[in-house]
């Protein structure tokens, strides 16, 4: 690679974020212990969140930000990679503490690394991303509490999302009868092509009831909504159902009763990519190259440059964006 490389860099000066795609020198990376020529990142909520400022994700500038990426190794000064091995980084602060995925070249620390499966490309390795890797820790977690195809209704919430729409394409193959929940009319036709067998608008478990419970419906659900959608997907589970909960797009307030838990047996079940330890990292990365299609990644994905990062991270935040966003950084 060239001695300097490019980058799309946030800055904070005076109160005032702002980003730009600018040349990097080697020496400004952090001294970890292997270095990757990054082919793809994604763009992912947190994201969005970190690029625009509406979060405070990163408190250290400037930062390249980008929670994920994808690429080769390039040096390497541990036994455990060697230079052209293909290799996945997602969480462990990337992005956040340090520099992230926006960026043609990355340092990191070797045991922060995942083997890219044989049967993905770095590209789709991306349109996996952490969101993807996300809701696969999802479906582990449900399957671990006993969810198996037959069970019953497994419903996703933000379904059209990163998160939602590979949940619902994973579910979907695995054999489970899926209900996708969206408040976005215009995605029906894209979710029924990714294996959803009912949508229901997202104002079914976003209106506010006093009542504890609700009546049974799900077995099963994936939530990366938050707030009162949670809350109602706990009164309408099924006896002994699980919520495998990943994210707070409408809010991060769970005001509700022990009700749910102690009438009905419903599991609550806590998701966290960026701390996960290695070997579900590993079996997750396994099971997303076994249960997601070539064809179902490309249809949930589309390319953008680091110069269209920011017009993006805006539009993610508000719900304009269906499925995953893959940034190609060399583009």
């Amino acid at each position: 690679m060239p001695e300097t490389f490019k980058a799309f860099v946030l800055d904070q000066k005076e109160g005032r974020l702002s980003g730009q795609v600018l040349d990097q020198s080697p020496d400004s990376l952090p001294s970890n212990d292997v270095t990757i020529a990054v082919e793809y990142s994604s763009l992912n909520y947190k994201d969005g969140l970190a690029v625009t400022g509406t979060g405070k994700i990163i408190r250290q500038f400037p930062m390249i930000p980008g929670i994920d990426l994808a690429g080769t190794v390039e040096h390497s000064h541990c036994g455990a990679w060697q230079p052209g091995d293909r290799v996945v980084l997602t969480g462990w602060g990337t992005g956040e503490r340090y520099p992230g995925g926006f960026t043609q070249k990355a340092r990191a620390k070797s045991e922060w690394l995942v083997k890219i499966p044989d049967a993905l490309s770095t590209k789709q390795a991306m349109s996996i991303g952490t969101a993807g890797f996300t809701a696969m820790l999802c479906v582990l977690a449900l399957e671990h509490q006993g969810l198996a195809p037959g069970s019953g209704e497994v419903v996703v919430t933000g379904a059209a999302g990163g998160v939602g729409s590979v949940a619902v394409a994973i579910l979907a193959k695995l054999g489970y009868k899926v209900t996708a929940s969206t408040g976005r009319a215009e995605t029906h036709d894209y979710l029924r092509s990714l294996g959803a067998s009912e949508i229901v608008d997202r104002s079914v478990l976003g209106d506010v009831s006093k009542k504890p419970l609700e009546a049974e419906r799900w077995t099963a659900a994936v939530d990366s909504v938050g707030g009162t959608t949670l809350i109602n997907l706990l009164k309408t589970m099924q006896y002994g159902g699980s919520v495998a909960a990943c994210g707070l797009a409408g809010g991060a307030d769970l005001p509700t009763t022990v009700f749910p838990f102690i009438l009905r047996g419903v599991n609550l079940l806590g998701i966290d990519s960026v701390q996960c330890r290695m070997p579900k990292r590993e079996q997750a990365w396994t099971r997303l190259a076994a249960d997601l299609s070539p064809a179902q990644m490309d249809h949930m994905t589309r390319v953008i440059s680091l110069s269209e990062v920011e017009r993006y991270s805006k539009e993610i935040l508000v719900g304009k964006i269906q499925g995953r966003t893959v940034v190609d950084v060399n583009a």
